[in-house]
């Protein structure tokens, strides 16, 4: 097998070898032989004159006599087939460029190589080295190749090619680094050194992309760990530290990762000297000693855009709407710093700007459902709370409202005589009413009058005020307990928009808590069986109220579910209640992908906790106990013999029991069916059972095992599983009552039912099974999640995103096709590339926007959905996106945009993210019976994922160490980072300074929850306080939501009475704030097991 040849080959003919292989190359150049046959003649030729690798590459790479001015185009091709050959390697290749490279000249232009001086006495005479004049090119041609050599495993082969190449390689960093000092000083130098400069910086560029690499080739740290490499390594590691500083503003994103190379593969290695430690020390202390404060940073003017709030509350309502009403009015008052008229006016700008944003991408209206009522039922309420702050700012609802609808596009929301306008081209009409519906529901609130209504419409419009007045909680609270007609009507009205939903739902709240506490079921079931129907209504529900508020009763009364009285006659009622009111929570649980700890459970025997977290996995029968097998052996009889179903049976077996058993009892149905033990007519008229509404609910755990199965299973298995689900997704017969419950179903389960479907579909394509189901399920996939994961396409779109030189963008930092991962690097994704350009591309949009917005400000938003913020930071994790958006932030702010960019960039910051939140974790209900006791174990802590909050402070803390390296990139980092916590900041009087006097604070009702009162405290903890109370003034605050109880508006100056229709005055308080801790952590990382959504993480990230 042919070799490289070692330095002693054929020495007694090595003359005669050298003159062959000039005589090949010579020709060859003159005659621009074809790469191919030079290929075939060197292979001949090596066989006769065998050359080192030194020699071959000198001969190749060398001036001539006829040229010395620039490398011949045909002599790197020729070169790549010499390397996979192996006639010559990297490290000689990067020698002899050295040698004879151009920058030699630049640096030393009486070089030492020039012939000796006549004082010189008894010095032989030295001929002089010819070097190229203009190699730049050249070299950056060959490095690039060189790099993509060792990237495909050719061009580092052995521990002896990194030694060699080491050694070549602190020359040449040192070259560029005196090189980058001496054009440096010469910056008013001549055109031609200007010239100069340009080509060398070229050719660096690519002797950059050759180090990055080198530095990813798995066979370097392999190399540097053995003890003969630590001469060669320690001077890597200096030169490496010599010439960093002169790229890092050149080319940040490789900069950082052969630094990270330096410290985390060459300097690990060397062990810490012991005369060096007190130094260590010293400067450790130093660092210590010089806190964050103390960095000076020159300020940067950051405005506040109508990207940023346009940002938070598109994150908010991406997914479980989390719009927390504390760290609403937070956020607002330090963004706004108290000003409290312009946070109106960009709060209903931006409200209209994201429902406009859903509408452009096609989003449709079950998706803008949610948007839109937030616009038309909330907003108004918040105007009403900062109408009613503290009389120190001038607030004029009326003109913030005008200002803001001046600014919003008519031809996305028209005014009145606009809606009638056949020209609209929105290919959407769900939103042509937004402006009409959101001025009644101001003036029904006190924040408009008829006239001001009439000039922002344009047209006296036949709208008018609910008959019925404004809604007040508490009154509807005490009708509803009355009347149980009552709340399922207020269920229906939570899909209007006419400004009383927000009474409404936290009505229908209150009386669901008030039914659990008094153990009503029969009155529940009713309300939960439509609620359950309804999964938008779902998200209003959530929009006015802390989810924990009705999870956590329910949660509480299904694991508490009482045993059967005495004197029960009959079971299958009690069946119908527990199955009603678990299927709420179900719904609740999978719509938005929520963990048994998001519902409070922290015990291990909760039935909740257990169904959740595993009931929709099987467990082999050896691990039941001997009541459950009774329980099994039962249902498998009562289902399919003939006695059928009976009272003793459910007497016997609770209905807890009965939905842990479902995975069990569908797997003994599939494995019976595919070994013949029970045959399809059996099947089905047992099947039939389920579809009844007492144990209609039991199919969610049902479906989702066989959904899961349908991944895992042979295809005997599959068939059989195919089989059940034709039956249970299309059954011959239903009644009226079992139908509504069984779509409540379906909702629940269509999305991972379709991906099991589809993936058996591919597996099995001439399958004709697969078809209907989809089509049954159809109108439900619309339906069942809303979790803020992105669909298929959205992430192969962004996934497949190309960077490109636009400004912004940085074609320097694209890492070269092919390399492998270096020692903490993300192997799939690329600074320039993926789901990094598409987050780069968004930012760059939203800063356009704002830039070249019309005067008027009457613009369409950009394009933005933040499930690509969130896809990001699961792909790529909170430390290497931060490294994007600073990256991307230097780069704007450089080019002069950074006032603009920072308010981008923070916003993306301080958004929620409704994947990562553990607030409905940290807040347990008082009285929850399943808490831990002064003498049991405490919960374990709940997992979550870092933010990139978290991430940037511990970034600029380390601000020392960055300032070395990057002294721009640590200013950018600090500066981000103060803007941040300035926005997150919580205010020391959060109520007194915005919603009020302390004296209205104390009207103000509770609706529940003490979290504001709880994050004071943590707060106060934090800088030394202690006690029993944290309040604001003299008052103790107990929460912060917008309570519609007694939510008197505002008085306008027409006189226009907007009581209720129950008499009731405009005034009171209002305002009133409750919620949950804005300021816990965030929720359960999602493994790669089976999840609470089905399989594999459906929950949180859509896959279809």
């Amino acid at each position: 097998m042919e070799g490289p040849a070692t330095a002693g080959s054929s020495l007694t003919g090595l003359p005669a070898a050298v003159a062959q292989w000039a005589q090949l190359i010579n020709r060859a150049r003159l005659q621009r032989l074809d790469p191919d046959k030079f290929a075939v003649f060197s292979r001949i030729l090596f066989v006769k004159h065998p050359l080192p690798p030194a020699i071959v590459a000198e001969l190749l790479l060398r001036p001539t006599p006829d040229n010395t001015v620039a490398l011949d185009p045909r002599v790197p091709q020729y070169l790549s087939h010499l390397i996979k050959q192996k006639r010559v390697d990297t490290a000689s290749v990067l020698r002899v460029l050295f040698k004879y490279s151009t920058i030699h000249t630049k640096i030393h232009p009486q070089s030492e190589d020039q012939p000796s001086k006549e004082g010189d006495a008894g010095a032989p005479p030295r001929k002089k080295l010819v070097r190229w004049t203009s190699s730049y090119s050249s070299e950056a041609i060959l490095f690039w190749r060189l790099a993509q050599t060792v990237n495909q495993g050719i061009g580092i082969r052995c521990g002896r090619d990194v030694v060699e190449t080491s050694k070549v390689l602190v020359r040449w960093m040192t070259l560029f680094t005196e090189a980058a000092a001496v054009f440096s000083q010469d910056a008013f130098g001549s055109m031609h050194s200007l010239n100069a400069k340009l080509e060398m910086e070229r050719s660096r560029e690519s002797f950059i992309m050759f180090l990055n690499a080198f530095s990813a080739n798995p066979l370097v740290p392999k190399t540097f760990r053995i003890p003969a490499a630590k001469a060669i390594r320690k001077r890597l590691s200096q030169a490496f530290e010599a010439f960093l500083p002169s790229i890092m503003q050149v080319n940040p994103a490789i900069a950082s990762q052969l630094e990270m190379f330096r410290t985390q593969t060459l300097a690990t290695h060397d062990p810490t000297e012991k005369k060096n430690a007190a130094v260590s020390d010293m400067n450790s202390y130093m660092d210590n000693m010089m806190g964050l404060e103390s960095f000076q940073v020159p300020e940067i003017p950051v405005v506040n855009t109508r990207a940023g709030l346009y940002i938070y509350i598109s994150a908010a309502l991406v997914g479980r709407p989390a719009i927390d009403d504390v760290a609403l009015f937070t956020y607002l008052h330090n963004r706004y710093r108290g000003d409290i008229q312009q946070a109106a006016v960009q709060l209903i700008l931006a409200s209209f700007d994201v429902l406009a944003n859903a509408v452009f991408r096609n989003e449709g209206a079950k998706a803008g459902h949610l948007l839109k009522s937030f616009v038309v039922n909330k907003v108004p309420l918040v105007l009403v709370s900062l109408a009613q702050s503290s009389p120190m700012y001038t607030f004029n609802p009326e003109i913030c409202i005008t200002e803001a609808l001046g600014q919003v596009d008519t031809n996305v929301f028209p005014t009145f005589s606009g809606m009638f306008d056949m020209s609209s081209n929105t290919g959407s009409s769900f939103q042509d009413s937004v402006r009409q519906d959101f001025c009644f529901a101001c003036q029904l609130h006190g924040l408009l009058s008829q006239t001001a209504i009439e000039n922002l419409l344009g047209d006296i419009t036949y709208q008018t005020l609910p008959d019925e007045g404004r809604y007040v909680k508490d009154i509807l609270v005490q009708s509803c307990l009355q009347d149980s007609d009552r709340t399922q009507k207020l269920i229906g009205e939570l899909d209007n928009m006419n400004g009383n939903v927000g009474a409404a739902a936290q009505a229908v709240v209150e009386v669901i808590g008030s039914l659990c506490k008094n153990r009503e079921t029969m009155a529940l079931k009713q309300l939960c069986s439509q609620l359950a129907s309804k999964p938008l209504s779902l998200d209003i529900l959530l929009l006015f109220s802390p989810a924990q508020k009705i999870l956590h009763p329910l949660r509480e009364l299904i694991d508490h579910w009482g045993g059967y009285d005495e004197e029960q006659g009959e079971y299958q009622p009690v069946y119908e209640e527990f199955g009603s009111i678990l299927l709420l929570l179900m719904a609740f649980v999978y719509r938005y992908n929520l963990s048994p700890a998001d519902l409070g459970v922290r015990s291990q025997d909760s039935f909740v906790g257990k169904l959740i977290g595993g009931g929709h996995t099987v467990r082999l029968l050896g691990d039941l106990s001997p009541q459950e097998q009774s329980h099994l052996s039962g249902w498998i009889q009562g289902l399919f013999a003939e006695g059928g179903l009976g009272d003793e049976l459910m007497a016997s077996c609770p209905p807890q029991d009965f939905y842990l058993l479902m995975p069990v009892l569908f797997s003994q149905i599939s494995v019976a069916l595919s070994a013949g033990f029970l045959n399809e007519e059996t099947l089905k008229s047992g099947l039939e059972y389920l579809v009844e509404v007492f144990l209609l609910p039991s199919l969610v755990p049902a479906i989702l095992y066989l959904s899961n199965q349908l991944w895992a299973e042979g295809a005997e298995g599959q068939r059989s599983i195919m089989k059940i689900l034709q039956l249970l997704i299309r059954p011959n017969s239903i009644s009226n009552e079992a139908s509504a419950m069984f779509q409540s179903v379906l909702n629940i389960v269509a999305k991972p039912l379709e991906h099991a479907l589809r993936s058996y579909q591919r597996s099995d394509p001439k399958s004709q099974e697969v078809e209907p189901l989809l089509r049954a399920i159809k109108e439900n996939l619309t339906v069942s999640r809303r979790t803020g994961g992105a669909d298929h396409a959205e992430l192969e779109s962004w996934t497949t995103t190309h960077g490109n030189h636009t400004p912004g963008n940085h074609g320097n930092n694209t890492t070269l096709p092919g390399s492998l991962p270096g020692p903490g690097r993300q192997p799939a994704q690329h600074l320039d590339g993926g789901i990094s350009a598409a987050v780069r591309h968004t930012i760059q949009s939203l800063v356009n926007w704002v830039q070249q917005a019309p005067l008027n400000g009457n613009s369409m938003p950009t394009a933005y959905t933040h499930r690509q913020t969130l896809a990001a930071l699961k792909l790529l994790g909170a430390k290497q996106l931060l490294t994007v958006l600073v990256d991307e932030l230097k780069t704007l702010t450089e080019s002069g945009q950074g006032s603009v960019a920072y308010d981008v960039v923070t916003s993306l910051i301080c958004a929620p993210d409704v994947t990562n939140d553990t607030s409905l974790a940290s807040s347990n209900p008082p009285n929850d019976e399943t808490a831990t006791d002064a003498f049991s174990a405490p919960p374990p802590p709940i997992q979550r994922r870092l933010t990139l909050r978290e991430v940037l402070k511990h970034e600029a803390d380390d601000w020392k160490k960055m300032q070395k390296a990057g002294p721009m990139m640590a200013e950018t980092v600090v500066r981000l980072y103060r803007q941040v916590e300035a926005q997150m900041e919580i205010p020391q009087t959060p109520v007194a300074g915005l919603l009020g006097q302390p004296d209205m604070v104390g009207g103000l009702g509770v609706v529940g929850g003490d979290a504001l009162d709880n994050a004071m405290a943590a707060a106060a903890a934090a800088q030394g306080v202690v006690g029993d109370n944290v309040g604001v003034g003299n008052v103790n605050v107990e929460g912060m939501t917008i309570d519609t109880s007694g939510l008197g508006g505002v008085d306008n100056h027409d006189g226009v009475d907007l009581g209720s229709a129950a008499g009731s005055a405009i005034g009171g308080p209002g305002g009133d704030l409750d919620g949950d801790n804005i300021f816990g952590g965030l929720p359960t990382l999602v493994g790669a097991d089976f999840d609470s959504a089905g399989f594999g993480g459906w929950g949180d990230m859509d896959l279809s």
